[in-house]
C-alpha cells in the first residue's frame, strides 16, 4: 500500500474452521498447553463482543472480490468493542495476498470518529503516534479513491487466546454472528434490529457452528495441525461481511449492484 507515508503491515496467515457447539470443549481441551487467554477478554470463558462497520464501494467491489475469491484483495472496516461507545474506533485496511492477511491498523477516540473526520481536509491531533497517523490517513486515502461508504454492520461474541510461546499466536472463536443493514458512519447498529448469521443455512453445515480461526506470523505449529486431523476439523472461509450482505440480499430480494465491480477489482492497492 502507499499514499501516506510509512505504513505499519502485519502480515499473518489465517485458517477458519467451523466447530460444531459438541465439540468446543475438546477444543479447548487441546489448546489449553499451548495458550492463555487474551488479556483483554472477560468471564469464563474469556470473551469481549466486536461490532465492525463494513464500507464497500457503489458497486459492491469488496463484496464481488472475496465471492469470486479474488488472490489480492482488501476491505475497509471500523471495529470497536464491548458496549457502543466505551471502546476506541478502530479503522482497517485489511487485504489478503495469496495465503498472506495483510493489515494496517489504526486507533482513535470514540468521539472523534465520524464522516467528518473521513472527509475533512483538517486532521486533529487525536493519534498516539505518527504511525497511528498514518494507518489512519492511508485508510482515508483508500475510502477517498473507491468512493466506499457504510454497507453493514456485523457483530459477534469472540472467545479469545494468545500462545504461550515466543512465535504470535492467537486463537479464536466466534458466536453469536449477526448483522445490520442499517449502517451508518457512527451508529454501529444502535437501536437498530439485528439478524442472525451463524445459522446452518448461512454456513452450510448440518448444525450451527462457531468460527474457530488460527492466526500465526510463519507456519501452523504442529499441535494446531494434530488438533485438526484428531478431531477431523474442516477448513472453509467464513467471511462475516459477505454472509451478512448475501442474507440481507434473500430478505430484501435485491441482489448488490455487480455492474462496474469488475472493472474495480481491476484496480490494485
Amino acid at each position: 500500500m502507499s499514499g501516506s507515508g510509512q505504513v505499519e503491515i502485519v502480515n499473518r496467515y489465517e485458517s477458519k474452521y467451523l466447530i460444531p457447539p459438541a465439540l468446543m470443549p475438546e477444543v479447548r481441551a487441546h489448546i489449553a498447553p499451548f495458550t492463555v487467554p487474551d488479556r483483554f477478554c472477560r468471564g469464563d470463558p474469556p470473551e469481549y463482543s466486536i461490532t465492525t462497520l463494513q464500507l464497500d464501494t457503489p458497486s459492491f467491489a469488496f463484496h464481488y472480490a472475496k465471492e469470486l475469491e479474488q488472490d489480492d484483495r482488501f476491505k475497509l472496516r471500523v471495529r470497536t468493542y464491548g458496549k457502543i461507545g466505551s471502546a476506541p474506533v478502530f479503522t482497517e485496511i485489511k487485504g489478503k495476498f495469496q495465503d498472506i492477511v495483510v493489515k494496517a491498523r489504526a486507533m482513535l477516540p470514540f468521539e472523534a470518529w465520524g464522516e467528518q473526520l473521513i472527509f475533512s481536509t483538517d486532521l486533529p491531533g487525536i493519534f498516539r503516534s505518527r504511525r497511528q497517523e498514518n494507518d489512519f490517513l492511508e485508510f482515508r486515502r483508500l475510502v477517498w479513491e473507491t468512493g466506499a461508504q457504510p454497507a453493514i454492520v456485523v457483530r459477534y461474541v469472540r472467545e479469545s487466546y494468545v500462545g504461550t510461546g515466543r512465535d504470535y499466536l492467537r486463537v479464536t472463536f466466534d458466536r453469536k454472528l449477526e448483522y445490520c443493514p442499517r449502517a451508518t458512519w457512527t451508529s454501529f447498529g444502535a437501536g437498530e434490529s439485528w439478524y442472525p448469521m451463524d445459522s446452518s443455512e448461512d454456513q452450510a453445515e448440518d448444525d450451527s457452528c462457531i468460527v474457530l480461526e488460527v492466526k500465526t506470523l510463519q507456519d501452523v505449529p504442529v499441535w494446531v495441525v494434530d488438533m485438526v486431523e484428531r478431531l477431523n476439523l474442516q477448513r472453509g472461509g467464513n467471511c462475516k461481511y459477505s454472509t451478512g450482505m448475501w442474507k440481507d440480499a434473500l430478505f430484501s430480494r435485491m441482489t448488490p449492484p455487480r455492474e462496474g465491480a469488475m472493472d474495480f477489482l481491476a484496480w490494485s492497492v
